[in-house]
């Protein structure tokens, strides 16, 4: 399990399905906590325009055995640059390869996007319910006002 990206040079994988998750193992495997990743800076495109579509991601997650390795998150979340794909699609799918390839105990993802058309969509998707013994604080994001 030693990590592909940390401590070396990366390239930005050209598309979600090239990028490689690196994964180690949780340093306290068996306590139940959260792990809070936000991307106020996410990206895509739009399938229908080829226009750029911008999200604010909230990745929360209670590690199983493994925890995900952050500079491979960041190349896997970048990928999405050049891809195109709806706002629904990108984010079940970001949560869902996350929470099939690390196995944690739970794993909840927001993605708030900015408007096109004049409406923003927000996609919420989580693996099931939550563990009893979980803190797990809002996602802080604001309903659309500017999203600032």
């Amino acid at each position: 399990m030693t990590p592909m990206h940390l401590g070396q040079a990366s390239q930005l994988p050209a598309s979600p399905d090239e990028a490689v998750l690196d994964y180690v193992p949780n340093p306290r495997a068996g306590t139940t906590y959260l792990v809070r990743f936000a991307v106020p800076e996410f990206t895509s495109l739009c399938p229908v325009t080829g226009q750029p579509d911008f999200a604010h991601l909230v990745i929360d997650y209670a590690p199983g055995e493994t925890i995900v390795e952050s500079k491979s998150l960041k190349l896997f979340l970048g990928s999405f640059r050049n891809h195109a794909g709806f706002h629904e699609d990108c984010t079940v799918g970001i949560g869902q390869r996350l929470f099939d390839e690390m196995k944690p105990q739970w794993l909840r993802i927001g993605g708030y996007w900015y408007p096109r058309g004049g409406i923003p969509i927000d996609v919420f998707w989580q693996s099931g319910p939550p563990p009893a013994d979980l803190w797990l604080p809002d996602q802080g994001v604001q309903p659309y006002r500017g999203r600032g």
